[in-house]
């Protein structure tokens, strides 16, 4: 263990930094501003145009991202490829995500509040490896204020939506549940509830901008993050939002997470240090390529085993997303001990 920290609490090598922040940047900014504006204009798109991001997820970073955990895992505790770590995500992925399969099928509507708790601890923690290994964030230095930032990263996506567009937040919902027989009750759509829960998050988000700037002994990073904050506040109350998580989760998480995954690839960080990106996510697209399409056939047998899939474009989109959580849980253990090795927490 001590060589897994010795490895892991080094930041991203300096000369493969500016590579990665087409990653952690510009591949993020640019998509959320353009939606961003676009429907803050008047933009409005047909209701199966909404779900294109989550469609094109499949194959372009979301259901990807993941599933280099079998490599990514072993490389962080060791620098290479053992048995040993290769045998501990396998336990984890078949224990935890069989496990949250079976839940599905046992309490729905518990499975699938479970999954929004869980997506908001997830990409909340995804966001604290670009900020400060990335982008060099020193107010990110305590853990008090990652668990902060963690917190408000994760609520924009996933609490956000909730207040601006309370009825589309419920159809999506009821449309995790439905094909497991569950339902989906009305009072956290109530103008009270939302009311407080926008408050709250408001709230939560000035309080951790005004300690991080505080802390900064270099504010041009604290600056950034307060303007992915704010954009990310502005994208999530007027994009409509399964187009709205479905692009984030394609162009903002998974392109960072990518980023994490090749920093601890040597071969690529030997590429990112010459400057170029395509050979390192060429050797990420092997290595998550055969994993992906395994977790293609899980989505047709969950279908399958569905007592009630909807033969619609919404209702495929739930058991999708529903096969997404299955996967999301053991990859949250993998990332949360890629956190610990990195010393975050």
């Amino acid at each position: 263990m001590a060589l897994a920290r010795e490895r892991t609490d080094a930041r991203v090598p300096p000369a493969a930094r500016a590579p990665l922040r087409a990653l952690v940047v510009w591949i993020p900014w640019v998509p959320v501003a353009a939606a961003t504006l676009a429907f803050a204009g008047g933009l409005t798109v047909p209701p199966a145009w909404r779900y294109l991001p989550l469609v094109a997820s499949i194959v372009a970073f979301g259901l990807p991202h993941g599933a280099v955990d079998w490599a990514a895992l072993p490389r962080a505790a060791t620098g290479r490829l053992t048995p040993r770590w290769l045998a501990v995500v396998g336990v984890v992925y078949l224990v935890a995500g069989g496990a949250y399969a079976v839940a599905w099928f046992l309490a729905p509507l518990a499975a699938a509040v479970a999954f929004l708790a869980l997506t908001w601890f997830h990409w909340g923690q995804g966001e604290l490896h670009p900020l400060r290994e990335v982008l060099d964030a020193d107010h990110l230095d305590a853990r008090w204020r990652r668990a902060l930032t963690l917190a408000v990263r994760g609520a924009l996506p996933m609490g956000v939506p909730l207040v601006a567009f309370p009825d589309r937040y419920r159809a999506v919902l009821g449309s995790f549940v439905a094909p497991f027989g569950g339902s989906v009750p009305a009072w956290p759509f109530t103008t009270d509830a939302r009311f407080a829960l926008g408050t709250a998050l408001a709230a939560l988000t000035l309080v951790t901008l005004a300690a991080g700037y505080r802390a900064a002994a270099d504010r041009r990073p604290w600056a950034v993050d307060a303007g992915e904050t704010g954009l990310l506040w502005a994208y999530f109350l007027v994009v409509p939002p399964v187009f709205a998580v479905g692009l984030y989760f394609c162009c903002w998480h998974a392109p960072r997470h990518v980023a994490r995954v090749l920093a601890l690839d040597d071969r690529a960080v030997d590429a990112l240090e010459r400057g170029r990106l395509a050979p390192a996510l060429g050797r990420f697209a092997r290595e998550a390529a055969l994993p992906t399409l395994v977790a293609l056939v899980g989505c047709g047998a969950l279908w399958w085993a569905a007592p009630a899939p909807e033969p619609t474009l919404a209702g495929a989109t739930g058991v999708y997303l529903v096969a997404i959580a299955v996967l999301t849980l053991p990859h949250v253990v993998v990332v949360t001990w890629l956190d610990r090795f990195a010393g975050y927490w």
